[in-house]
């Protein structure tokens, strides 16, 4: 189907039966990297994808977007599709989170691993060099960086800087590396648009909604203590650390990690 949303038109792709979940996709990666947490949720709900601004498929980054742009194109999925439930991985789990401060038909949130800036923590401080290095073309530079301030306990975070650049080269040559570079250009303005509303966890005390805010055992621990933080705010928060599981982990899907999202989606979820 095709929603349209502030004058462009959006591609959704549907999967399943039973109530609607809305999957928000992260920072520099697109629908196609959540096929397996799709079909794995399918078999329980109908499950809706949909591309983010400057992926192939929907329309081109201007330098105007907001997060009010990312709010009015998820409303527009959600007032068509009928869903009330949503699911954020990373940065989308920012916008998840944010739609659940201002979007009334959120009725039910899950976020893993969301991309927050909570009391100026500096996880995300790497963007003025990497938008810098994704201008000049210097991609492998421009991961390297990335990845060394968002996953500091990492190998590549300890390895040397030019060995760390060599693998980074070496990813970069394989189908996901080579996907990652041609969406670098997005990952900027989203990481711009979580900074400029960073602030206290109390930021989102007014959501309403039913909340799970999960990370992996295997993530960075910043991920956990944004989680808890929220949860302590909000009236229906709860966190969840998840067992064996690191930031890719809603890309995998397995069993272990679907099944606390399917529960919590369903309202039966009983041990966070």
């Amino acid at each position: 189907m095709r929603v349209t949303s502030t004058h462009t038109g959006i591609p959704v792709y549907s999967t399943g039966t039973g109530p609607g979940i809305v999957i928000l996709h992260g920072g520099g990666v697109a629908v196609r990297d959540y096929q397996r947490l799709a079909k794995a949720l399918s078999d329980r709900f109908t499950v809706h994808l949909y591309n983010r601004r400057g992926r192939p498929d929907t329309a081109p980054l201007t330098g105007t977007e907001t997060v009010e742009t990312d709010l009015a194109d998820l409303g527009a999925v959600l007032e068509h599709t009928g869903a009330r439930s949503v699911f954020g991985h990373s940065g989308g789990g920012f916008v998840a989170l944010r739609a659940a401060l201002s979007l009334p038909a959120v009725r039910r949130v899950a976020v893993y691993d969301p991309a927050l800036r909570i009391d100026g923590r500096r996880e995300l401080e790497f963007i003025d060099e990497f938008e810098r290095l994704v201008a000049a073309g210097d991609h492998a530079r421009a991961m390297t960086v990335m990845a060394r301030t968002t996953y500091p306990d990492d190998i590549g975070a300890k390895l040397p800087f030019g060995m760390a650049l060599g693998v980074t080269r070496l990813f970069l040559r394989t189908p996901i590396g080579r996907r990652f570079v041609d969406l670098m250009p997005t990952i900027p303005p989203e990481v711009r648009r979580i900074h400029a509303h960073g602030g206290p966890p109390s930021d989102y005390a007014g959501i309403t909604a039913e909340l799970l805010l999960a990370a992996g055992a295997r993530s960075p621990g910043y991920f956990m203590e944004n989680c808890r933080a929220i949860a302590d705010v909000t009236a229906h928060g709860r966190a969840l650390r998840v067992p064996r599981s690191s930031h890719n982990a809603a890309n995998i899907a397995r069993a272990g990690f679907v099944r606390p999202f399917a529960d919590f989606f369903a309202g039966s979820l009983k041990t966070v």
